[in-house]
């Protein structure tokens, strides 16, 4: 989870540039086919606004510095689900983001913890997604921006690891067991697919999470990741 300061619209309600995603995401929501993409300086937002470059649709290599190519319309019939999470300074204060997309309907969730990791964070997310997940007799599909997660289970290492002990093949422990098993917990018996998608890459539900995520790390009172603190 990166934090972006600068937004740049290329095709939405009013395209330029915004400082804030709040502002940024009402020219986009609901805007057919809109472009826009997230930068950490107004520089790079306004280079990029000159040429703006994204991945069109269909089937297409991926070229070094563009978004991959991917379609990531909810699909009829389909649970689509997108998550993300991370922590301020890493370890810090922590949030998760989730968007649950059904037949049009539409429900968003977050929490944080009051000391965490973002790997800790974007394992979370999937976590509660599916905890609360009502309908399981569908097909779902998960998009992160975490490899770490998606790796993790569509690769099968998270199934490796606990067939092993919680042991990698390199021999070290593996971290986050206990979420890993949860996750793994969750996603068995489900016609899941985990799949990757890049952040801040002019993806409206990933831009959702992070604002989600980082407005509930950024909360007070937070409960603290007692997986996390009592392993420390």
């Amino acid at each position: 989870m990166a934090t972006k300061k600068f937004y740049a619209i290329a095709v939405g309600q009013t395209p330029g540039i915004y400082d804030n995603w709040p502002e940024a995401q009402a020219q986009v929501k609901g805007y057919p086919a809109a472009r826009f993409k997230g930068f950490s300086s107004k520089k790079e937002a306004e280079d990029w606004l000159l040429e703006p470059i994204y991945a069109a649709a269909g089937p297409k290599a991926k070229k070094k510095g563009h978004a991959e190519s991917l379609d990531i319309t909810p699909k009829p019939g389909e649970v689509t689900i997108y998550t993300d999470g991370g922590s301020i300074n890493n370890p810090g204060p922590g949030g998760y983001g989730i968007v649950v997309i059904h037949e049009g309907e539409k429900k968003e969730l977050s929490g944080g913890f009051r000391l965490t990791t973002n790997n800790r964070m974007e394992l979370m997310g999937a976590i509660v997604a599916l905890r609360g997940l009502a309908i399981r007799d569908k097909p779902i599909t998960l998009y992160s921006d975490s490899s770490y997660v998606v790796n993790g289970i569509s690769k099968g290492w998270a199934k490796s690891w606990r067939k092993k002990g919680w042991i990698k093949s390199d021999k070290a422990p593996a971290v986050n067991p206990d979420l890993w098993a949860e996750l793994l917990d969750l996603a068995e018996g489900l016609d899941i697919n985990f799949r990757w998608v890049k952040g801040h890459a002019g993806d409206l539900y990933n831009e959702i999470c992070d604002t989600l995520a980082v407005a509930a790390a950024r909360k007070g009172g937070l409960p603290a990741d007692r997986g996390y603190e009592e392993r420390e």
